[in-house]
């Protein structure tokens, strides 16, 4: 895939993110609805971490000729999810919950922020 490729499947999995992460701040916790958007949210954002590893950094300096600063945000992602989840099943709501409003904040929030930066795509869009 081309980098274009790569950033439109990042947006389209990141702006359900987006969506499904600030629902899941507002609605009561523990109920079906939350665990059933909870593990939605969590796959979309390994999806989009994942795919985001792919996308070489364009603006700022690189790391390994391809890594940028924002990459740090999938990093961040891909060791969140599975230790938010593995906190929630063995009953760490309070260690789940820091995880993932950190998740929300760092990796939807800050990171998305970034990306309406001067060079980036959406800035381009948008401005």
């Amino acid at each position: 895939m081309n980098y274009t490729d790569l950033m439109y499947a990042h947006l389209a999995t990141v702006v359900p993110c987006f969506v499904i992460g600030t629902v899941l701040l507002i609605i009561k916790k523990g109920t079906d609805i939350h665990k059933n958007l909870g593990r939605i949210y969590m796959i979309l954002m390994l999806i989009t971490a994942g795919i985001t590893l792919f996308m070489p950094a364009e603006v700022g300096p690189r790391m390994l000729n391809h890594f940028g600063w924002i990459h740090s945000f999938s990093f961040l992602t891909i060791y969140t999810v599975p230790t938010a989840y593995w906190a929630i099943k063995r009953g760490d709501v309070k260690s789940h919950k820091r995880k993932m409003i950190l998740l929300y904040f760092g990796a939807i929030l800050i990171a998305g922020g970034f990306t309406f930066t001067p060079g980036r795509f959406l800035y381009s869009v948008f401005f």
